[in-house]
C-alpha cells in the first residue's frame, strides 16, 4: 500500500476550491461571472502561473478526465430533440424565411457560415507560425459553449419561447459538429486517410443500435415499472445505468482510436432520446455528481495548467489575444444577422453573443491539437484565455440586451371555455392583474366550420393562438378547456415550448391527476379541492374561507333547477347574464363539475357566482317555473 501511496493534498486544495468558487462569486452575482470561470482561474492563481501550489498527479488527472467526459455526457442530454425539430416560426412569404424556418437547416447553415470565418482567422494564425496548419483553428474557433448557452437561457426564462429555441437548437447542432468534426480531423491527423476512418461509423452503427434496442424495450416491456421496482435508495439503478452507457460509448470510442467526447456526447443524446422528457430525477442526480465534483476539477486542472509565463514569452502569442477575441464574435456575430429574418435586432444582436461564448469544446480541441502537435504551447494559453474572456463577456452582453421589465403587471392567459372563465376574468381585473381569455369554441369554428367539433385542434392553430394572445408575456396560464386531452396538449405546449412556469388546469378526472402532475401543472380537481377546503375548516378555524377572497360585490348562491324549459339543455345554450358562472352542480348524491357540454335537469342544484343584480337574474331564470 505504501509503495503506491499517493498524497491527498492537492486533491483537497482543488476540492475546496471548487467549494469556494461559487461561495465568493456569489457575493458579486451581478457580475454575472460564471462558475467555471471562476474555478479557471482559481486554479491559474494556485498552478503554475501562480502560486504553485497545485501540482498535477496521476489521480487529478484521471478525474479531470472523467469530469470533461462527463461535461459531454450531460450536454447530450441536454438535446431536446422534439424541440429541435418542431421549433415553429410564422410563415413567411419569401423564400430565404421558408427555407430558414426549419431550425435543423438553420443551424447548419449558421454553422457553416461560422466555418468560413473560422478557417480565414485560421490561415492568419497559420501565417504567424504558430500553428502547424489552419484547419485546427478552424475548428477551435467554430464551437460554441452550451454549458453556457443552456443556463443563461434558463435564467432568462428564454429557453422554451421561440427565439430561446432558436439560440439552443443553433448551439447543439454546432456543438455536434464540431465534436464529430474534431474527431475525424484526430482520426485523419494521426491514421491518415486509411479504411482505419470509417471505425467512427462503427460508433455510429452501435448509437443507431442501442437507441433502436431501447425503443423496443420500451414499447414491448414494461421497462419503467421495472426500474421503479429496483429502484431504491442503495441501489440507484437508473443512476448506475445511465453512467454505464456513458463508459460503454466512452470506452468504446477509446478502443476505436476515437476521441472520447464523441462517445460521452452520443451517450447522453441516447438517454435524451429515450427518456421522451422525463429524466427530471435522474438528471438532477446527474447534476449533482457532475458539477459537485467531478467538473468543477477539470476546469480548475484547466487554470492549474494554463501557462502564463509560456504565454508572455511569446509576444506573437500576447498579441494574438485580442485579435481572437475580436475574431471570435466576428465569425459568430455576422452570421447570427440571420436570426433577423424572424427576431428583431435585439433578439439577433444577443444572440449572437450568446453564441460567440465558448468554454469546454475550445479548450478541449485546443488540449487536443497541442497533443498532436500542430498547436504551439504559447497558442494553447491563448485560446484558454480567449474561453475565459468570451464565456465571461458573452453572458454579461446578453443579459444587457435581455433585460426584464419588471414595471409590468403580471399577465395571465385563461384557455378555454369553462363557465366561471368570466367570474376569474372579473376577478383578475380587480385585482389589478392583466389577463386574456382564448375561447377555443371560436378556433374550432374557424376551423372546422363548427364549434361542437371533439377533434383536437392542429398544433399549428394552437401556437399561433397562444402566441397572438401574449402567451409568451404571462406569467400564468389557466387551462380550462372542455375536452381533457386538449387540455393536456395545451399544458404541454405552454411549459416546454413557451417555458410558463405556473400552469393551473382544471382535471375532471382525478386518475389523470398524476399525468399532469408529472408534466409540471398545478392541479385543480373540484371534488379533491372541496373535500380538503372542508376538512381544512373543520381542523383549523384559521383555515382558508372560500368567501375570503371574493369581493364584497360578488354573490355566491345555491339554486334549485324548477324551470322546466331548462331541463335537457347545454348549459353552453343557456343564456346566462355575462360574469356570471355555474361553479358547481349537484345532482342527488353526485357532484359533478360543470363545463359548457354539462346537461341540466331538473332538481340539478348549481352554486352561481357574480355581481349581486346579476346573480338575480340569473336565479330567476332557474326557478321560474314554465313549460
Amino acid at each position: 500500500m505504501n509503495a503506491h501511496h499517493f498524497s491527498f493534498v492537492p486533491l483537497l486544495i482543488v476540492v475546496l476550491l471548487a467549494f469556494i468558487v461559487p461561495v465568493f462569486l456569489g457575493r458579486f452575482r451581478k457580475l454575472g461571472i460564471p462558475v467555471v470561470v471562476g474555478e479557471i482561474l482559481a486554479g491559474m492563481l494556485l498552478g503554475k502561473s501562480g502560486f504553485n501550489l497545485i501540482r498535477e498527479d496521476h489521480v487529478l488527472s484521471i478525474l479531470s478526465i472523467l469530469g470533461f467526459s462527463l461535461l459531454m455526457f450531460l450536454s447530450g442530454l441536454e438535446i431536446d430533440f422534439a424541440s429541435l425539430f418542431n421549433v415553429s416560426m410564422k410563415k413567411k412569404s419569401n423564400i430565404l424565411a421558408r427555407t430558414l424556418s426549419n431550425p435543423l437547416v438553420f443551424g447548419l447553415i449558421l454553422f457553416v457560415l461560422t466555418l468560413g470565418g473560422a478557417f480565414i482567422t485560421g490561415l492568419v494564425v497559420h501565417r504567424l507560425d504558430l500553428v502547424s496548419e489552419p484547419w485546427i483553428i478552424t475548428l477551435v474557433l467554430s464551437t460554441t459553449s452550451l454549458g453556457v448557452v443552456v443556463p443563461v437561457l434558463k435564467e432568462h426564462g428564454l429557453s422554451g419561447n421561440p427565439f430561446g429555441q432558436r439560440v439552443l437548437s443553433a448551439a447543439l447542432i454546432a456543438d455536434f459538429v464540431s465534436i464529430l468534426a474534431i474527431s475525424i480531423y484526430v482520426l485523419l491527423r494521426s491514421q491518415g486517410l486509411t479504411l482505419e476512418i470509417l471505425l467512427i461509423l462503427v460508433l455510429f452503427a452501435v448509437f443507431v443500435a442501442v437507441h433502436r434496442l431501447t425503443a423496443l424495450f420500451q414499447k414491448h416491456l414494461p421497462t419503467e415499472k421495472i426500474l421503479e421496482r429496483l429502484a431504491s435508495p442503495t441501489s440507484q439503478i437508473k443512476l448506475r445505468g445511465a453512467i454505464a452507457l456513458a463508459l460503454v460509448f466512452i470506452a468504446l470510442a477509446d478502443s476505436l482510436g476515437i476521441e472520447n467526447i464523441l462517445g460521452a456526447f452520443l451517450a447522453g443524446v441516447i438517454l435524451s432520446l429515450a427518456s421522451s422528457g422525463s429524466t427530471s430525477g435522474l438528471r438532477h442526480k446527474l447534476d449533482g455528481i457532475g458539477y459537485g465534483f467531478f467538473i468543477p476539477i477539470f476546469f480548475v486542472m484547466v487554470g492549474v495548467r494554463f501557462d502564463l509565463p509560456v504565454l508572455l514569452e511569446s509576444r506573437e502569442a500576447v498579441m494574438l489575444v485580442p485579435f481572437m477575441v475580436l475574431a471570435a464574435y466576428l465569425i459568430k456575430l455576422i452570421p447570427s444577422l440571420l436570426f433577423r429574418v424572424f427576431f428583431s435586432w435585439r433578439e439577433t444582436f444577443s444572440a449572437g453573443f450568446i453564441l460567440s461564448s465558448r468554454l469546454s469544446l475550445i479548450i478541449a480541441a485546443s488540449a487536443i491539437g497541442l497533443e498532436l502537435g500542430v498547436i504551439s504551447p504559447p497558442l494553447n494559453s491563448s485560446i484558454i484565455l480567449v474561453a475565459i474572456i468570451t464565456c465571461t463577456l458573452s453572458p454579461l452582453a446578453f443579459s444587457l440586451l435581455n433585460k426584464k421589465k419588471t414595471e409590468n403587471p403580471d399577465h395571465i392567459l385563461i384557455v378555454g371555455d369553462h363557465p366561471m372563465v368570466d367570474f376569474l376574468m372579473q376577478q383578475f381585473k380587480h385585482h389589478g392583474l392583466v389577463a386574456r381569455n382564448i375561447r377555443l369554441k371560436s378556433l374550432y369554428e374557424q376551423t372546422n366550420g363548427q364549434e361542437d367539433n371533439k377533434e383536437l385542434l392542429p398544433q399549428q392553430i394552437l401556437v399561433e393562438a397562444l402566441r397572438d394572445n401574449g402567451i409568451e408575456k404571462a406569467n400564468t396560464v389557466i387551462v380550462l378547456a372542455e375536452q381533457q386531452d386538449e387540455n393536456y396538449r395545451i399544458c404541454r405546449l405552454a411549459i416546454n415550448y413557451f417555458n410558463i412556469g405556473n400552469v393551473i388546469s382544471l382535471v375532471k378526472d382525478p386518475v389523470r391527476n398524476s399525468k399532469f402532475r408529472e408534466l409540471g401543472v398545478r392541479v385543480v380537481n373540484m371534488i379533491y379541492s372541496t373535500a380538503l377546503i372542508i376538512e381544512s375548516m373543520a381542523l383549523s378555524k384559521d383555515a382558508f374561507s372560500v368567501a375570503s377572497d371574493i369581493d364584497e360585490m360578488q354573490e355566491v348562491r345555491e339554486v334549485k333547477i324548477l324551470n322546466e324549459a331548462i331541463h335537457g339543455k347545454r348549459i353552453a345554450q343557456i343564456n346566462l347574464p355575462e360574469a356570471t358562472s355555474i361553479l358547481m352542480l349537484i345532482r342527488g348524491s353526485e357532484m359533478i363539475t360543470p363545463d359548457g357540454d354539462t346537461i341540466l335537469q331538473k332538481n340539478d342544484i348549481i352554486t352561481l357566482v357574480g355581481e349581486e343584480d346579476l346573480v338575480d337574474s340569473a336565479l330567476s331564470l332557474f326557478t321560474r317555473n314554465q313549460k
